[in-house]
């Protein structure tokens, strides 16, 4: 699972060993949801579609994938103090990600193994790569000089409640948008390899797999309860969803474009591209999708990136707590000006698309 949102800063358990402090509203979320709910899901309409992405879960292509050979065999001391922030500001927030989702997996798997034993052994499955992914991150960590302590996640996050739908729609747009984001990387760094600075974005095309097919599980439990996406409220949260990913990923890299830089992307045209490409393939599940060719839409997501960096100057700033906020208020009025009217775009129809492949 691949969660764009923001990294929160970093408390020292032990040197070396890190964990997450403090919360915000964009820090990669922990959820839990209604367990009793998803075990008396009905999917015998969308069945034979589970089972076939159940045996792909169970063939595990990735079982030797993730393996550490001579490549990482090297120090890394030679990159820049700017560049190893980066990177370990990557790592790390990719690692929490990850392991998010396999909290969330497992716990599913085990709630629903008595009660629905297609869909506990898919999600315990998904834990298995979710897993593999956040130990691999963590390890890649550890050629900084740090690593992340996921027991110490395990028991001090708190968790978000969503119901079953919007687990869905979240958990279905955060494992497309991550297939999009590490192929882009992939493929861009294939045809520029002076820019693979680092051997774990060869790693990157057969990972990017794993969260395509997480996403084809959501999309197929999704159709097996047609009711998610076939009323005026469905058309509604699938925009919302939407929006909130695409906007928080592009705040997010466009604050981090220093990382894009170091592998040569530039964060604004990476986005857009991972943007149009996770909107156009969510028309193939999803009843709208967004109209990302009004002009307004990037520039309404500019605003905010300009007001964002406004708050973060009066945030470090040494002001009084009162005063600070003050000045925030109509910032934040602004902020919620522009994302409301980006949610009034009118969206794109895609019943007509519905199961097709572009």
């Amino acid at each position: 699972m691949v969660n764009t949102l923001q990294k929160p800063k970093l408390k020292e358990l032990h040197p070396n060993i890190q964990s997450t402090a403090k919360e915000t509203l964009l820090t990669p979320r922990f959820y839990t949801t209604d367990f009793e709910a998803l075990a008396k899901m009905d999917i015998s309409i969308n069945e034979e579609e589970l089972k076939a992405i159940l045996e792909e879960f169970r063939t595990d292509y990735n079982r030797y994938h993730f393996i550490r050979r001579g490549e990482f065999s090297q120090t890394w001391d030679h990159f820049d103090e700017d560049t190893r922030k980066l990177f370990v500001e990557f790592l790390e927030r990719s690692c929490t990600a990850e392991f998010s989702g396999f909290l969330l997996y497992k716990e599913l798997g085990r709630r629903l193994k008595n009660k629905n034993p297609i869909l506990a052994e898919c999600f315990l499955l998904m834990s298995r790569d979710e897993a593999r992914h956040a130990g691999f991150l963590n390890k890649a960590l550890s050629d900084f000089n740090m690593t992340l302590d996921l027991g110490f996640l395990t028991k001090s996050r708190s968790y978000t409640f969503f119901q079953p739908k919007f687990i869905f729609y979240a958990t279905y747009l955060s494992e497309k948008i991550g297939y999009w984001r590490y192929i882009t990387i992939y493929r861009h760094l294939e045809n520029n390899p002076e820019n693979k600075i680092y051997p774990i974005f060869n790693f990157f095309e057969n990972w990017c797999q794993d969260e395509n097919r997480h996403g084809d599980f959501f999309d197929a439990i999704m159709k097996a309860n047609p009711e998610i996406l076939n009323d005026w409220k469905a058309r509604l949260w699938c925009r919302f969803f939407l929006l909130s990913v695409f906007a928080t990923m592009y705040f997010n890299d466009t604050q981090r474009s220093d990382f894009y830089s170091a592998i040569g992307l530039n964060a604004r045209d990476y986005d857009k591209h991972v943007i149009e490409k996770t909107n156009e393939v969510a028309g193939r599940v999803f009843p709208v999708i967004l109209n990302l060719k009004d002009p307004k839409f990037y520039e309404r997501l500019e605003i905010c990136v300009s007001n964002n960096a406004k708050l973060r100057e009066i945030d470090s700033s040494e002001q009084h707590y009162t005063l600070k906020f003050l000045r925030k208020l109509p910032i934040l009025v602004s902020n919620a000006s522009q994302l409301l009217k980006l949610y009034l775009i009118n969206p794109i129809n895609t019943e007509h698309l519905q199961g097709n492949i572009r």
